[in-house]
């Protein structure tokens, strides 16, 4: 079996890193081995533990989650990149974005509520699950997007959506709709969204 996990102790926490290229299986098979000998460090038990390295999956973060919270009660967080590499940045600056009409929203929208822009909306807070935004052209959202969002809604496939986080279920442009599984897609962080040969891209 492959050491896929390194363990490196600083001064204010305790970093977990995972190779890119290990499967779920090696990667507890070394946490298992791992941390007893993780524990005896801890003199003190409040050192948080940062888990980098490999783009995980949420049921992913889950189980490692679930494993160290088991031997050692701690905050742990999971600072997994997500892959963006200079032909991802290079592809997005090349995306033509209409410039529209815009209408802004200040606050965060609650279950049942929904905006409409002939335009494009910008919404400086979250979309909570259960709250819809629809908007001609562009929707950017500065927090958290857990609700539904359609941009392009008049079949404007320029239309892009931009999001701190992207945790829904479902994400429109125009007339096209991408399902997301959220226990099989990493959470989309500081995420663009547009179409390209008919089909949504999260980046």
């Amino acid at each position: 079996m492959k050491n896929c996990v390194s363990i490196n102790l600083k001064k204010d926490e305790i970093v977990i890193k995972i190779s890119e290229d290990s499967e779920q299986k090696e990667i507890i098979e070394n946490l298992k081995k791992k941390l007893p000998e993780l524990k005896k460090l801890y003199r003190d038990e409040k050192t948080p533990i940062k888990v980098t390295g490999k783009v995980l999956k949420n049921k992913e973060i889950d189980e490692i989650q679930v494993l160290i919270k088991d031997k050692i009660d701690v905050e742990i967080e999971f600072d997994t990149p997500k892959t963006l590499g200079l032909h991802s940045i290079k592809r997005t600056f090349s995306q033509k974005t209409e410039i529209s009409e815009t209408r802004y929203f200040r606050g965060s929208l609650r279950s049942g509520q929904k905006m409409e822009s002939e335009g494009s909306l910008v919404i400086l807070g979250d979309v909570n699950s259960g709250a819809e935004v629809v908007a001609a052209d562009n929707i950017v959202i500065l927090g958290s997007l857990r609700g539904l969002a359609h941009a392009g809604a008049k079949g404007n496939k320029q239309a892009i959506i931009a999001a701190g986080l992207i945790d829904t279920v479902q994400i429109r442009i125009a007339n096209i709709v991408k399902e997301i599984d959220r226990d099989e897609e990493p959470l989309h962080k500081q995420s663009y969204v547009y179409i390209e040969n008919d089909e949504i891209i999260i980046e």
